[in-house]
């Protein structure tokens, strides 16, 4: 089984209920189930992503936001997801999470980004182009193709969750 990343955008009043549930359980269940439309498998291009930010010479302000789209941060409290045998992320660290208003922040630079600019920035060799960002054997379809689907997936989901004003939970899965 492959440990990927998952991210789920929820209303705050969501994540409330789930703490309230884990908190009235005798085993702790937050009854964690976001709908499907709601929730986005990453695979494991986080730190691919992050690299080609750094090779391409991305500005500190947009790669700390990408950092942030894809690392959460600990200010909320997700304990409650973190909690056996309802625990989130079995084969990951905690769940981490970013409020409206950083998912909001997020979502701007996130827009901002040209990813197929920092793209062109790699070798145009897909060999040379993988072993300079960390990626160990070959991706079905492309290195490039890869990142960039799952790139515009990201700003995707982050565009819609800043619309809707939700947060964002993310977790290794």
């Amino acid at each position: 089984m492959a440990v990927t990343q998952q991210l789920a955008r929820i209303p705050a009043g969501y994540l409330a209920a789930c703490r309230q549930s884990a908190d009235a359980s005798p085993d702790g269940d937050p009854r964690w189930d976001p709908p499907a439309y709601d929730v986005l498998d990453l695979d494991w291009a986080p730190a691919l992503l992050e690299r080609v930010g750094e090779v391409g010479g991305l500005g500190e302000v947009h790669l700390d936001a990408l950092r942030r789209a894809t690392d959460g941060d600990t200010a909320l409290d997700l304990g409650f997801l973190d909690t056996p045998p309802h625990a989130i992320a079995p084969f990951g660290g905690a769940p981490t999470g970013l409020d409206a208003a950083q998912v909001a922040s997020v979502s701007t630079l996130l827009g901002q980004i040209d990813m197929p600019v920092l793209l062109a920035a790699l070798p145009a060799d897909e060999r040379a182009a993988a072993s300079l960002i960390g990626q160990v054997g070959g991706i079905t379809g492309g290195l490039r193709p890869y990142l960039l689907e799952h790139f515009d997936a990201l700003r995707d989901f982050y565009v819609d969750a800043a619309e809707r004003h939700l947060l964002v939970v993310l977790w290794w899965d």
